[in-house]
């Protein structure tokens, strides 16, 4: 191990790295043995010239080469639309519906689901791990027991699982008490069986009852339908973790024993909602680079993937890439009408006098000029010297 000295500091702080490489290059001289301060000026500038030389150029169309290097492995990808994500009971969107799913910031994903780890008491033990499963799985009346109906009595008879209720931790009290404020009914509890019936005979009104029932939630989250626990190894070594059907990531953070800075949901929105902007800008390129490598594409480069994620939330907001996103609010008409409904964006340009600068790649295409990146960005100018005369600006 060697000791960061006031020298060695100033020689790292002295170059044009980020602070996140700088604080690699402390971290790798920290991890040797005897280095000095030479080597460190010399580790140091090695860094910085790597870095400079990786910097993208000036005029260089980042935008067009970030596209064709998503674009082209895209067409490679397979249509499956559900695929298994590491555990063999949860379905969930992969390859291209999935990419198209991100890039075009749906509301909610098709299959919505959530990764769950848990605090260190509890992700070690796994009764503990399912007291936190049923904080979290919706649990209804035919998990817990039988229902009937006895249309002569119009009475619908619950009987309730004992083993059931103590796994889940619920009494026949407390299930008796959620029926009686959901359905508006008064019941009669003896032991573990529930009986309630409508307040007139009808046999529409009983059966609408039975339905209603069946919809009740006694305990967990309305919107996860089914948690599966795992065995697995993390970086914190061996721990339960828990894949939930269905997402209500706000909710799920507040449980206790659910380790928030850990947990995912695969819903960006979510993301966006419950921890800001940033976060969902990660997840965008976290999801699409996982959904990449599923598929064997991983030799995208993760800046191309950073450039889209950047766009779609560089407003405070997270928008899509199409018509109603990125591609529909760009200043230049051409670009707007050369992606989609082309007819409509001319007609509304033509209607309120709109003018092209003719500032971007597409709207240059379209018109034969010379696009405005690389060397098409630089004027020349040719002028005359007169002899004798000095050169003016």
């Amino acid at each position: 191990m060697t000791e960061i000295t006031d020298d060695m500091e100033a020689v790292v702080e002295d170059t044009d790295l980020p602070r996140r490489l700088k604080d690699e290059v402390y971290e790798t001289i920290e991890s040797r043995d005897g280095v000095t301060v030479e080597q460190v000026d010399e580790i140091a500038r090695a860094v910085e010239t790597r870095y400079l030389n990786t910097r993208v150029d000036p005029l260089d169309p980042v935008g067009t080469v970030s596209a064709q290097s998503i674009g082209e492995p895209g067409t490679q990808m397979t249509m499956n639309t559900f695929h298994y994500a590491g555990v063999a009971e949860i379905d969930v969107t992969q390859g291209l519906p999935r990419l198209i799913e991100l890039v075009d910031a749906r509301k909610t994903p098709d299959t919505p689901m959530m990764t769950v780890h848990l605090d260190e008491e509890y992700a070690d033990d796994r009764e503990r791990a399912h007291e936190v499963v049923w904080q979290i799985e919706a649990t209804k009346i035919l998990a817990l027991g039988d229902i009937s109906t006895n249309v002569a009595d119009m009475i619908v008879s619950i009987n309730l699982n004992e083993d059931t209720l103590e796994e889940r931790m619920i009494t026949p009290e407390e299930v008796a008490s959620i029926i009686e404020d959901s359905l508006g009914v008064e019941t009669t509890q003896q032991d573990t069986v529930i009986e309630f019936g409508p307040d007139q005979p009808s046999y529409r009104k009983l059966l609408q009852l039975v339905e209603e029932l069946r919809e009740i939630v006694f305990k967990g989250i309305e919107d996860i339908t089914r948690v599966v626990i795992r065995k697995e190894q993390t970086d914190d070594g061996e721990e339960f973790v828990l894949y939930t059907e269905g997402s209500a990531f706000g909710d799920v953070i507040e449980i206790e024993g659910v380790d928030a800075s850990r947990t995912t949901s695969n819903n960006i929105h979510e993301i966006y909602r419950n921890l800001g902007v940033e976060a969902a800008r990660e997840a965008i390129i976290e999801e699409t680079m996982d959904t990449l490598e599923e598929q064997g594409l991983d030799d995208v480069n993760v800046r191309h993937l950073m450039l889209v994620s950047d766009i779609m939330t560089n407003r405070g907001t997270i928008e899509s890439i199409g018509r109603h996103g990125i591609s529909g609010s760009k200043e230049s008409v051409l670009a707007r009408a050369a992606f989609e409904v082309t007819v409509n964006h001319l007609l509304d340009a033509a209607i309120h006098g709109e003018i092209d600068d003719l500032n971007g790649v597409i709207e240059n295409v379209i018109v034969g000029k010379p696009i405005k990146l690389g060397t098409g960005d630089v004027n020349l100018r040719m002028g005359s010297v007169s002899r004798g005369a000095e050169p003016s600006d």
